[in-house]
């Protein structure tokens, strides 16, 4: 079923955020419960993990007030990261197609820029990122066909 949530990259506390949350909207961590980037394969050619980022959160989500999913991951400098106040959240979208997914990223990414292609990835889902002309950050993420 298609939805769209809220997508939030923190620098290496979004554990420590998530819980926070959780204790605020109550609740339990859905999609899976907590995936830290250790339990994952790293994509090919892709530097070995340090210890300490093995434990950072890949993926975590919680449904909060309405059926919005609030969702989340470790973003750290030590993996290539830099973040700063606006490319710290997403719009997520979830279409239902592979069709409708590219249809909405070639949409939003004209005029902006793409930040990685849509692509088949190791979680089983299409998936690729965007900035739209307005500077607005898009992930998508569909796991149909």
């Amino acid at each position: 079923m298609a939805r769209t949530s809220t997508y939030l990259n923190f620098p290496r506390n979004t554990e420590e955020a998530f819980n926070f949350y959780r204790s605020v909207f109550g609740g339990e961590f859905t999609g899976g419960g907590v995936g830290r980037f250790g339990d994952f394969p790293p994509p090919p050619g892709a530097p070995q993990l340090a210890e300490e980022d093995k434990k950072l959160i890949l993926h975590i989500e919680l449904e909060i007030t309405g059926g919005h999913v609030l969702m989340g991951t470790d973003a750290p400098e030590s993996m290539g990261f830099k973040l700063t106040q606006g490319n710290n959240m997403h719009i997520c979208l979830e279409p239902d197609t592979k069709q409708e997914t590219k249809k909405l990223f070639d949409a939003l990414s004209a005029g902006g820029s793409v930040t990685m292609e849509l692509q088949d990835m190791f979680w089983g889902a299409y998936y690729g990122t965007c900035t739209d002309k307005f500077g607005v950050l898009w992930m998508f993420n569909c796991v149909g066909k």
